[in-house]
């Protein structure tokens, strides 16, 4: 029998999870963000680095969706956690790279 806190302590962990997941989203588009501000700010910057962002994002839950299916079932927190810090570790990557150029 589960109890109501164990419910609680669970749903609460997921939300966590979930939250983390988004704000690891954003951090990763904060970080093509200041890339496209790195290399002059114009329009046609913030408009590839936002497409890129968002190809990389489909792309990672083409990978990660049917991984996820496959090893963690109904864990659909797990799959935003790890979308997430893939796109906020690919977002330091573009900014980091941006000064190489």
């Amino acid at each position: 029998m589960v109890s109501a806190t164990s419910t609680l302590v669970v749903d609460s962990g997921r939300r966590i999870r979930i939250a983390l997941g988004l704000l690891l989203l954003i951090a990763g588009l904060s970080g093509h963000l200041f890339a496209a501000q790195a290399i002059g700010g114009y329009f046609i910057a913030y408009r590839d680095h936002i497409l890129g962002f968002t190809i990389l994002t489909l792309a990672s839950l083409a990978i990660v969706v049917p991984l996820g299916r496959w090893l963690w079932k109904g864990r659909g927190d797990l799959t935003v956690l790890i979308v997430g810090a893939l796109q906020a570790v690919i977002g330091l990557v573009i900014y980091i790279e941006r000064f190489h150029v």
